[in-house]
């Protein structure tokens, strides 16, 4: 744990770091603006489940308002003509998901702790890891996004032994160990997670 520690130390004097804290800032503003705002990304977030989350970013900004009032059909088709690999099942989840939408800053009044937990059961297509990625995409900080770039580099530094499968349990357990390297780097999970992306793909997304 301690090589990770000291990169990630010599990250957060950097160059990244500063973009890290300018994306977290970003990331809260979200959560100020308006329920239809706050829903679009959370289609991204549905976007990027078993797909790249580049392409999922470009989709977003295309469709733009469309999540909000596209028939099914209609984002099914244009989902596919831009290239997402589950244009049917995406259009479903979205159209579905709209439901929520009105009272999404409600919903995320709610107690921190359940707050992941709902998302799961109520909107499809999202898992444990789509919905943290929402959460702090909107400005939630203590949600960890846990994806195989993430288990690639722990196993890499022999923190975690790879996973056949990422029950709910072991999600859990490696979200511990994130939260233990984020205390030792008196930092969030939301920038732990920027900072162990951009180790592994030399890049500061969403």
């Amino acid at each position: 744990m301690k090589d990770l520690i000291d990169y990630i130390e010599k990250l957060k004097k950097s160059l990244v770091g500063r973009k890290v804290e300018k994306r977290i800032k970003e990331f809260k503003e979200i959560s100020k603006k308006s329920n239809d705002d706050i829903f679009k990304e959370l289609c991204f977030c549905i976007l990027t489940a078993n797909f790249n989350a580049e392409k999922s970013i470009e989709i977003q900004n295309k469709i733009g308002d469309g999540f909000l009032n596209f028939s099914e059909k209609e984002l099914e088709k244009k989902l596919r003509e831009l290239g997402h690999r589950y244009p049917k099942t995406r259009a479903k989840y979205i159209v579905e998901a709209r439901m929520f939408k009105d009272s999404l800053k409600n919903i995320l009044e709610s107690n921190e702790n359940d707050l992941r937990d709902w998302f799961v059961k109520n909107i499809k297509g999202l898992g444990y890891k789509e919905a943290s990625h929402f959460l702090r995409n909107i400005g939630f900080e203590n949600f960890a996004i846990i994806d195989f770039h993430i288990i690639d580099l722990l196993v890499k530094h022999k923190l975690i032994k790879r996973p056949k499968t990422l029950t709910k349990r072991k999600y859990f357990e490696i979200e511990n160990i994130l939260k233990r390297i984020a205390k030792e780097l008196n930092i969030n999970l939301a920038e732990l997670d920027l900072y162990l992306w951009y180790m592994e793909t030399g890049k500061i997304l969403k």
